[in-house]
C-alpha cells in the first residue's frame, strides 16, 4: 500500500491500521510504503504505473481531488487512471481562531470579517492543502474577505496563530484539539456537514452557512485495469475490517469516522469532490508552489 505522504501523519496512521487488519484477515503481509512529494502526486503516479494485479494499491484522498486542478501538468488523470476500491475514513477539520478575534460563533466571525475586510489572515500548510481549500470554500460561500497565508508546515502556521500573527485556520483535529482544550485557541465549528462525534459540543459550519462541507477523506485505489474481481475482493475485506468495533474505536480516537461502501460509491465521491474542489481552486486562484 503506497502512502503518498510522509510517515507519522494521519494518512500514514490510517494506512498502517488498515494494513495490519488486512494482514491478519487475509494471512498475507501488507507492506506500507511512504512516497511523499508533489502534494501526493509522486506516490499516486507510482500506483498508476504499477502492474494492475492487486498487489499494489494506494491510499488516496482529498489531496488527489484538489491536485487535479491545482497542478497545471500531472502525468496522469486521477479519475481515469485510478480505480476506486473502497472508502475508509473521513476526518473533520476545525475552524479555530486566535482569542483576540472578538467572535465566539461563526455568525459573529462572519460579521467581524465583513466589518474588517482583508484584515484577517488565514493560515494553512500550503496552497491546495485541505485547510487552505476549506478556508477558500468558507470565503466563497460566506462572502468574507480573508488573506491567505501559506506556511511550509502545520507547526509553523500554528505558531503564528498562537501568537496572533494570523487569526484563523481550518486545521485538522489532530493539529488543533490540544490548543483548544488548553484555551489558547478558540474553536468555532467543524467543517463536516454534520457535527462530529469527536467534538460533539461544536456546531457544524453548515448550520450557519447552508451547504458548506469540507473534510479530509481517504480510501483505497488501484491501477486502472485491475480486474473487477480483485477490486471487489479488496473492497469486501476493507469493509469487513471497518466493521470491526475495535478498528472503529481506533479511528474515532483519531477524530475520524470509518465509512464503508462499494467501489461505485467511492468513485461517485471522487468525481463529486474533484468537481467541487476545481471550482474552489479556480475561485482562489491558487497554483501549486
Amino acid at each position: 500500500m503506497i502512502v503518498p505522504f510522509g510517515p507519522g501523519g494521519g494518512t500514514d496512521i490510517v494506512a498502517r491500521l488498515i494494513g495490519q487488519w488486512l494482514s491478519e484477515r487475509l494471512g498475507q503481509q501488507f507492506v506500507i510504503e511512504n512516497r511523499p512529494g508533489a502534494g501526493g502526486n509522486l506516490g499516486t503516479e507510482a500506483v498508476v504505473r504499477a502492474p494492475p494485479d492487486g498487489y499494489t494499491i494506494a491510499l488516496i484522498g482529498a489531496p488527489s481531488a484538489i491536485n487535479a486542478t491545482l497542478y497545471e501538468k500531472i502525468p496522469f488523470n486521477f479519475i481515469r487512471d485510478i480505480a476506486p476500491v473502497a472508502m475508509i475514513v473521513r476526518f473533520p477539520n476545525v475552524m479555530v481562531i486566535n482569542p483576540s478575534v472578538p467572535a465566539r460563533t461563526v455568525p459573529q466571525f462572519i460579521a467581524y470579517a465583513k466589518a474588517n475586510p482583508g484584515k484577517l489572515n488565514m493560515a494553512s500548510p500550503g496552497n491546495g492543502s485541505t485547510p487552505h481549500v476549506a478556508g477558500e470554500l468558507f470565503k466563497m460561500m460566506s462572502g468574507v474577505n480573508m488573506v491567505h497565508v501559506p506556511y511550509r508546515s502545520v507547526a509553523a502556521g500554528m505558531t503564528d496563530l498562537l501568537s496572533g500573527q494570523v487569526q484563523v485556520t481550518f486545521g485538522t483535529t489532530a493539529s488543533t484539539i490540544e490548543y483548544v482544550r488548553a484555551g489558547t485557541l478558540r474553536a468555532l465549528a467543524v467543517t463536516t456537514a454534520a457535527r462530529s462525534k469527536a467534538l460533539p459540543e461544536l456546531p457544524a459550519i453548515a448550520e450557519f452557512v447552508p451547504g458548506y462541507e469540507a473534510s479530509a477523506w481517504f480510501g483505497a485505489g488501484a491501477p486502472r485495469q485491475t480486474p473487477v474481481d480483485i477490486i471487489d475482493k479488496l473492497n469486501a475485506d476493507i469493509n469487513a475490517c471497518l466493521a470491526d468495533p475495535r478498528l472503529q474505536a481506533r479511528i474515532a480516537d483519531l477524530g475520524g469516522i470509518a465509512i464503508t461502501g462499494t467501489p461505485a460509491d467511492f468513485g461517485k465521491l471522487i468525481a463529486e469532490e474533484t468537481e467541487k474542489w476545481a471550482t474552489v481552486v479556480k475561485f482562489s486562484g491558487a497554483k501549486a508552489e
